[in-house]
């Protein structure tokens, strides 16, 4: 890869990773539910208009929309505004990987490698100290309800890395766009019947930093996002860009530290440790063998240019 295209990767997934901490700044203002469903609005508009429609089934629009829009970021929202810091966040956000197994292993019959199992079993141990410290109720980094959202986040985003597997190569900039046409109007039902029509009525008070936080949600993280990772994935192969991604939590936690203040106790930095060491084995155990026989689960490549991406 050219030091130009690697400049550019790196700066992608640094861009992934602070876009935790600026979720925070933007929930600081905004209600979780009603701050997703501006994020999927401004996807949606004006971009369903000159993006062509995927071609897809209707069907495959609307669940896509509903496990990313209203699952994924409807509870990974809920989970930053008040349970789970951002740093956290982003590392808890990277089981939809193992998630993303066990569904293709029930779903579509995989078959996991050894390996995988090992990964798996690792980052379990890494999640267990998370949980932990959420039951405990000790800290002020996490609370067990912070820690189910942003599990059932995950969950959601795995649910749509198998769906998507199902329906061939997409094109990911109309996929977003047309995806969110279905995810905003549920998510603005959700926001009217839980946060009522105060939270929009608050929108008029709010500074220019929750706006632009918006703004950065829709656009750099999204449509900009993901236009420059598959721009980069059509260039190089999947197994030279795609380990990269393990750098988002990484960056998620060290800029939340630097920006916001996150503390960084030696469980939080024994939890990280042993997560991402758990996604670096799936991702070596993920690289195709020439010797490998029958549907091995191929998660890594999903864990990150899927539109599930935050």
């Amino acid at each position: 890869m050219p030091l130009r295209h690697l400049f550019l990767a790196l700066t992608l997934v640094f861009i992934w990773g602070t876009n935790f901490p600026l979720m925070k700044v933007g929930l600081l203002e905004i209600e979780p539910l009603t701050f997703a469903t501006l994020r999927f609005a401004f996807t949606a508009l004006p971009f369903v208009f000159f993006l062509p429609r995927p071609k897809v089934r209707w069907l495959d629009l609307a669940v896509c929309g509903l496990l990313l829009g209203v699952g994924e970021f409807g509870f990974m929202y809920w989970a930053i505004h008040r349970d789970i810091t951002p740093g956290l966040a982003s590392l808890t956000l990277q089981t939809q990987v193992f998630f993303t197994i066990g569904l293709a292993m029930l779903v579509r019959g995989d078959r996991v490698k050894p390996l995988q199992w090992l990964a798996l079993v690792v980052a379990l141990v890494g999640m267990g100290i998370i949980a932990e410290a959420a039951w405990s109720a000790s800290q002020d980094s996490v609370t067990l309800k912070g820690l189910m959202l942003m599990l059932a986040a995950a969950l959601s985003w795995a649910g749509a890395n198998v769906w998507i597997g199902r329906m061939g190569r997409i094109e990911p900039l109309g996929f977003m766009a047309w995806i969110s046409v279905f995810a905003t109007p549920v998510l603005f039902a959700w926001s009217l019947a839980t946060e009522g029509t105060q939270a929009w009525i608050h929108l008029a008070d709010i500074s220019g930093k929750a706006w632009g936080s918006v703004a950065w949600q829709a656009f750099v993280t999204s449509l900009f996002g993901y236009g420059v990772w598959n721009w980069l994935l059509a260039r190089h192969p999947a197994s030279t860009v795609t380990p990269m991604a393990l750098l988002v939590p990484i960056f998620g936690m060290g800029t939340s530290a630097l920006v916001l203040g996150e503390s960084l106790p030696l469980w939080k930095i024994a939890a990280a440790s042993l997560v991402i060491t758990g996604l670096v084995i799936n991702v070596l155990a993920s690289r195709p063998s020439p010797f490998a026989k029958g549907r091995v689960v191929q998660s890594q490549a999903r864990e990150v240019d899927g539109p599930g991406a935050p």
